[in-house]
């Protein structure tokens, strides 16, 4: 089993009161899974997003991946397993804007400690897999909305990750480039990457195999896309 949560909750703090943004949740995701998180705005999906990736521990609750128990886990060792495990890609792409694609596909490879040549070359390879092979050396501010998402996913992806995370990949898209980037994950996933996605378009979910619904923190929903 790649992940499972056990009534995990996560709460922060507003003023005097005290609030679940993740209410208890248990589920488990399978390696090769590619999963839809959606619920209304305030329901705890981008929560949930940020500790599977590691980014926070659960408040209460536990969450292991592949087996490893994140709440114990040192900063030290969450912050590899983000690095080598974990590939993130974001609604707003968050491409440095002064770097060419290839340098940007580069980058969680400098924190990898991967020397000069190779980092070039697996980046080259990322940029291939997405379809931007002749766009390498051009800056964020030379691409479409489509390709500079394609240069995120090549960036999430140049490392190997066992889990692919989105937050609203498609958000800032046409519907067409939507379109495409939703293909590239389903080709991705046919090849064995884990993704879990958040979204709020019902179209876009579609291309999912499993739905989860959040509604106040909890889970209302958990079953296949059809």
């Amino acid at each position: 089993m790649l992940i499972q949560l056990n009534a995990v909750s996560r709460f922060y703090q507003m003023g005097n009161n005290q609030i679940a943004a993740l209410n208890r949740i248990s589920c488990t995701v399978a390696s090769g899974e590619f999963v839809a998180v959606m619920g209304p705005s305030g329901s705890g999906k981008s929560t949930l997003l940020n500790v599977l990736g590691c980014l926070h521990k659960p408040s209460t609750g536990e969450y292991f991946l592949e087996n490893v128990d994140i709440e114990k886990t040192s900063d030290h060792d969450l912050a590899e397993i983000r690095n080598r495990k974990i590939g993130f890609v974001f609604q707003s792409f968050n491409l440095f804007p002064y770097m060419t694609a290839l340098q940007n596909v580069q980058v969680p490879l400098i924190y990898m400690g991967y020397p000069k040549k190779q980092r070039a070359r697996k980046a080259n390879m990322a940029l291939d897999m997405v379809g931007l092979k002749g766009r390498s050396n051009h800056r964020p501010g030379e691409l479409s909305g489509g390709q500079q998402q394609r240069v995120a996913i090549a960036r999430a992806l140049v490392g190997n990750p066992l889990l692919l995370l989105a937050d609203e990949p498609t958000g800032n898209l046409d519907s067409a480039s939507g379109h495409e980037i939703m293909t590239l994950f389903s080709e991705l996933n046919k090849e064995g990457t884990a993704i879990i996605m958040v979204t709020h378009q019902r179209s876009i979910s579609k291309f999912t195999r499993r739905i989860i619904t959040l509604e106040d923190g909890r889970i209302v929903r958990d079953g296949p896309s059809h």
